[in-house]
């Protein structure tokens, strides 16, 4: 995980990932794909050549999942839910699980609310947010739950609070640097992954200039253990504004840190030609691809999904496939107000390469143990 070898292609391996913490045992056996560096792993999960996982976004409720599902006449592998920084996964857990999927964590520093950056990439490059990291590393491990880790997805588009340009098209600066950006990339990749000793975690975050691991919730741990996740790096595929300094290329942080690139595209911005070149990117050559958004917006459009499921199946690197749902009742990202786009949808998706299902998914996993209630004080 923390050498050169990550680069390598992945080899078809199997671990078994076994937890018991309080009454929560839980036991599952993972086909998965990895490349062995030392004594830890780079989790790749990718499905079986030449299949394509489908997905769609969370919007917070199982039927919103039934009625995509039954929409496109087939079951989405994938669930991506958007949170923000520190942001509990106990209520997407349950939804992972009800709905029979395996979970993208996208991870926001803006407030759900508010808008207002929650913490900046200078801020966790250097440690401050190393208690949510080691929080989530704990969570997969603990459950041995496969799943996506999207930090920081769009990092181009300039209304993003961790992007380095403005939306006039000049650069932030001070702790909102591109270079910010991938060490906060970095950390988080080094310290979410796991799969190494207290030494060897700050000995890999001192080799790229980095402090060590910085927990204030307790002393930091001995060890990481090796949570069964994947590191999805996702640009735009242009820049949003297109100006030197905004394309894919300047937020690379490097393929020692990256298990997936990721990309999204909609009906609004079919810029083919970017698609076309983030694809075929030199730095990340060789990288399983996923198209982590997608989505049609403001009118009907079967061509456009016509056309992107072609481009997808012509593409043999392209593994991942995720509708996005918008969030807010009414919004203009909602399948539902394209009856053409989804007839299109439930035909091109019958392919069996469009998996419904992959094998290790939070479905096989039992639900979170009740919390125990306070213990009252005794009367004075």
């Amino acid at each position: 995980m923390f050498g050169r070898g990550v680069e390598a292609r992945a080899e078809k391996a199997t671990k078994v990932f076994t937890c018991v913490r309080g009454l929560l045992a839980c036991a599952a056996i993972l086909a998965i794909s990895w490349t062995t560096v030392g004594t830890a792993s780079a989790v790749t999960l990718v499905p079986p050549k030449p299949n394509v996982f489908i997905g769609v976004s969370d919007r917070g409720t199982t039927q919103e999942f039934n009625e995509f599902t039954e929409l496109t006449g087939k079951h989405p592998a994938l669930l991506q839910t958007f949170h923000p920084w520190g942001n509990s996964l106990n209520q997407a857990y349950e939804r992972w699980r009800e709905t029979g999927t395996r979970p993208i964590l996208h991870i926001s520093t803006a407030n759900d609310q508010t808008l207002t950056e929650m913490i900046t990439p200078a801020q966790i490059a250097l440690g401050g947010g190393d208690n949510y990291l080691l929080q989530l590393n704990d969570f997969f491990y603990k459950r041995g739950l496969p799943a996506y880790i999207r930090p920081l997805g769009e990092p181009n588009r300039c209304l993003n609070a961790w992007s380095a340009i403005t939306c006039e098209g000049t650069q932030r600066g001070g702790e909102h640097t591109t270079g910010w950006y991938k060490q906060a990339f970095r950390r988080i990749a080094t310290i979410v992954r796991g799969g190494n000793s207290l030494e060897g975690i700050n000995a890999t975050l001192a080799e790229i200039g980095l402090p060590p691991l910085n927990r204030t919730k307790g002393p930091n741990p001995t060890a990481l253990p090796a949570a069964p996740v994947s590191i999805i790096w996702s640009p735009l595929p242009g820049g949003s504004p297109r100006v030197k300094g905004n394309f894919p290329g300047n937020y690379w942080p490097g393929s020692r840190w990256v298990d997936w690139v990721g990309t999204d595209f909609y009906s609004q911005y079919p810029v083919w030609k970017d698609l076309n070149r983030f694809y075929a990117g030199k730095q990340w050559k060789g990288k399983p691809v996923g198209i982590n958004e997608w989505a049609v917006h403001g009118s009907d459009e079967p061509r456009f999904a016509k056309q992107l499921i072609a481009w997808i199946v012509k593409r043999p690197r392209v593994r991942m496939f995720v509708y996005y749902q918008g969030f807010d009742a009414g919004n203009q990202y909602d399948l539902r107000l394209y009856p053409r786009t989804a007839n299109t949808l439930r035909l091109k998706l019958r392919r069996p390469s469009f998996l419904e299902y992959a094998d290790y998914n939070a479905g096989t996993l039992p639900p979170l143990p009740p919390k125990t209630p306070a213990t009252p004080s005794p009367a004075p």
